[in-house]
């Protein structure tokens, strides 16, 4: 199980929160993931989520499907993709384009979401250390994003000022 401390500033709550994932493989190419995430201002769940992923080595893609609840917007079906094109032969930098859509149980309400990023992977930046930036641009909401990734640490932030950190345990 994969477990993460998160704090942020925007749209999400101003609490810690503490995340967990875990992923049962189906088959060599599919999985099913699970998410949950714990709110600890309110003591409770604050979302939890349930999706069957694939992917298409072939492409470098992947497709999700599944189920989401979340304090917000209640309970959501939601669909995801991503796929993959390597900038460089060593494929440490990339170019990616993803993309999904979530409905509420009536079909009525949509939210979609979609981004293309480079993604650079630096192995040893120092010694025992790797770092990965992702430059990107979020198409729904129009607005430029960062990330930067050290071994278990992540900050990621955008251009309407929100941000937030993860230390992966």
């Amino acid at each position: 199980m994969e477990t993460s401390l998160r704090y942020g500033y925007g749209k999400d709550s101003r609490a810690l929160r503490i995340h967990a994932k875990e992923k049962i493989r189906i088959d060599s190419n599919t999985f099913f993931q699970v998410h949950g995430e714990l709110d600890t201002q309110l003591g409770q769940p604050s979302s939890l989520s349930a999706l069957i992923r694939h992917f298409y080595p072939d492409l470098s893609a992947t497709l999700g499907v599944g189920v989401r609840y979340d304090k917000r917007d209640r309970l959501r079906y939601t669909v995801s993709a991503k796929k993959t094109f390597p900038v460089t032969v060593d494929g440490l930098l990339n170019f990616k384009i993803k993309g999904g859509c979530d409905v509420d149980k009536e079909f009525k309400e949509r939210k979609s979401r979609g981004a293309a990023e480079f993604s650079w992977s630096i192995f040893n930046f120092q010694k025992d250390q790797d770092v990965r930036l992702r430059l990107g641009y979020e198409i729904f909401e129009q607005v430029p994003y960062l990330q930067i990734r050290e071994n278990n640490w992540t900050f990621n932030t955008d251009y309407k000022g929100r941000w937030n950190v993860r230390f992966d345990l």
